[in-house]
């Protein structure tokens, strides 16, 4: 049976990992945005729309950029998981 503590390390470790997988592209969406509002404010377009394609090219091209070493971290952990779970139907 397995124990609470357990779960928590997994669930704790679950949510680091997501956190460090999306944060390159939480980061670079934050940036575009930035430039993309100041740019706004200097030249006073007030265009809602116009913050939408930069940001989804940033993000496409940061996944491009980024996918195998996110994916790279995510099988990891997978594996990692997989490799404990004799470990935690043992206890």
């Amino acid at each position: 049976m397995i124990t609470q503590d357990a779960v928590l390390d997994i669930a704790r470790d679950a949510i680091f990992t997501i956190v460090i997988v999306a944060a390159p592209l939480l980061l670079i969406s934050l940036i575009v945005g930035l430039i993309i509002s100041i740019f706004q404010t200097v030249t006073s377009i007030q265009e809602q729309t116009l913050t939408f394609v930069p940001k989804i090219l940033a993000v496409f091209l940061s996944m491009m950029l980024f996918g195998s070493w996110m994916m790279n971290t995510l099988i990891e952990f997978m594996q990692t998981l997989w490799s404990n779970f004799s470990y935690y139907t043992s206890m």
